[in-house]
């Protein structure tokens, strides 16, 4: 983005927002108006996205073990996205961040998980709505989080179905329709054993070196395995329903996931386990099959992608830039990096407090930068409110063996990678350590790279107008409600 359009953005704000906002809704003058005449129908649109999910962990992508057939499928007929980042690794803010465009950090106490995502921030789905759109979910949707207060009745990500099949009969004849799927896998819990149960088998798991390489380690994956296959399978039964009604010539269909793994140093973390995701794009009927996408994407660049196929110009607040050219096979400037972020997950520090962070992504590089490197990344190591001792890694065989065995001599260094405070600058060079686990942020011959990606961090901060660009020390977070209850029984999703 440029410093320009950043300008934009603040005029935006400064001269009302919800005056553009009801402009946009009732499709004055800011969406495209093609005739009919110039103008191929508007495609309809199924936003298929799955609850912790982390790339590579696909057909598609040469996983030996697990098998995702449809989603395979889907990157067979379109494009298969390899560098796609979500904004934030946590549930809330990605989702508020895919489905208003935005960097978390302008979202208000949405950049949080469980909080409320507020009606002055428009959402794709209300602007495909007053496009004409039929529009719909099922499963897990914007969240967790609470609408009360928020100015909204309904889910940002709209009217709740049972099922796409309900949806599906439902829709007019006359009208494209937008229909997010929410799956609620692969969130933990999991039932253990069932990877193997499934007749997979241990010894074929890759563990990342992160985590000690243990037949505990390797059944856990199994397990995570076997729902991103369910995860799958429901994706499948979407695509069938749309073949058989004649409509997937001219659907979009894009599948992805919120944010990466609910394993130890993934899910809540800004390595690649943790942001890195899935993404598989089609739309027959206009982008070329069996491409590879290899620039830098992030998933706040849905919402344009989807509001550009609908006809619709995004609206300036928008940070995320819409995907239409890199599908269609044209050249996109700008997609060198992405930036990644977070605030707080889980209600796991005294005072509530977050763990808050920024960090930019090359090609070659990893850059993080942690505003309160005295805090315990993962959580405080005694319980505080929700989950339990280091709360913002999900409960787990592989986490529990790592606490359980952290003073043992072959296992202190996997709980430094995990659990252990990290200093206020990271460096990775991903040439030479692609899984993050060296930082090199000290070392001299680094110098030139940590000092120009921590400017184009600083810049891009400003640009968007992150409240930390002014204030690092901004706890604006720590203070937002926590609308999460205190630690669950065993079993219980959010």
């Amino acid at each position: 983005m440029t410093l320009s359009r950043s300008k934009q953005h603040l005029r935006w704000f400064r001269n009302g927002g919800s005056v553009a906002l009801a402009l946009l809704l009732a499709g004055c003058s800011v969406g495209r108006q093609d005739s009919p005449t110039q103008a191929p129908p508007p495609p309809n649109i199924i936003f298929a996205i799955a609850d912790d999910w982390s790339f590579l962990h696909a057909g598609a992508y040469g996983d030996k073990v697990v098998r995702t057939p449809n989603f395979d499928r889907v990157a067979r007929q379109g494009a298969l996205f390899n560098q796609a980042f979500c904004a934030v690794p946590s549930c809330t803010p990605s989702r508020g961040a895919i489905l208003t465009g935005q960097a978390p950090h302008r979202l208000g106490e949405a950049g949080n998980l469980w909080s409320r995502l507020a009606k002055e921030y428009p959402t794709y789905p209300e602007l495909l709505r007053a496009k004409g759109y039929w529009i719909g979910f099922t499963g897990k949707g914007w969240g967790p989080g609470s609408l009360e207060g928020s100015g909204r009745e309904e889910n940002p990500a709209g009217p709740r179905f049972d099922t796409f099949a309900a949806f599906l009969e439902a829709a007019p004849a006359d009208r494209p329709f937008y229909f997010w799927f929410g799956s609620h896998d692969p969130h933990r819990p999991y039932e253990e054993g069932s990877g193997r149960k499934s007749g997979k088998r241990p010894e074929d798991v890759v563990v990342p070196p992160y985590w000690p390489d243990a037949p505990e380690v390797r059944s856990d994956i199994l397990d995570y395995y076997v729902e991103v296959e369910r995860f799958d399978r429901d994706l499948g039964e979407i695509l069938n329903a749309l073949e058989a009604a004649g409509k997937l010539s001219n659907t979009l269909v894009i599948v992805t996931s919120d944010n990466g793994m609910p394993f130890p140093r993934a899910k809540a973390n800004l390595y690649d386990a943790g942001t890195r995701m899935p993404l598989a794009v089609a739309w027959p009927a206009r982008v070329p099959a069996g491409r590879t996408i290899e620039e830098l994407v992030g998933l706040a660049d849905i919402a344009p992608t989807m509001l550009e196929a609908a006809g619709l110009t995004p609206p300036p607040e928008m940070t995320g830039r819409s995907l239409l050219p890199l599908l269609l096979g044209e050249k996109q400037e700008g997609r060198e990096r992405v930036f990644l972020e977070r605030e707080r997950h889980a209600n796991v520090r005294r005072g509530n407090r977050g763990y808050p962070a920024r960090a930019v992504r090359t090609r070659e590089y990893l850059f993080v930068r942690n505003f309160a490197a005295e805090l315990w990344p993962a959580g405080d190591p005694e319980k505080w409110f929700s989950v339990g001792e280091f709360g913002d890694v999900d409960d787990s065989p592989t986490k529990q063996l790592i606490l359980r065995r952290r003073n043992e001599s072959g296992f202190a260094g996997y709980f430094r990678l995990c659990f252990e405070r990290r200093p206020s600058e990271e460096l990775y060079d991903l040439r030479n350590d692609p899984h993050q686990l060296n930082n090199v942020a000290l070392r001299p011959e680094y110098a030139e790279v940590k000092k120009e990606l921590g400017h184009a961090l600083s810049q891009w901060m400003k640009e968007t107008a992150d409240p930390r660009a002014v204030n690092p020390e901004d706890d604006r977070w720590d203070h937002y409600p926590f609308y999460g209850g205190a630690a669950r029984p065993p079993g219980k999703r959010p």
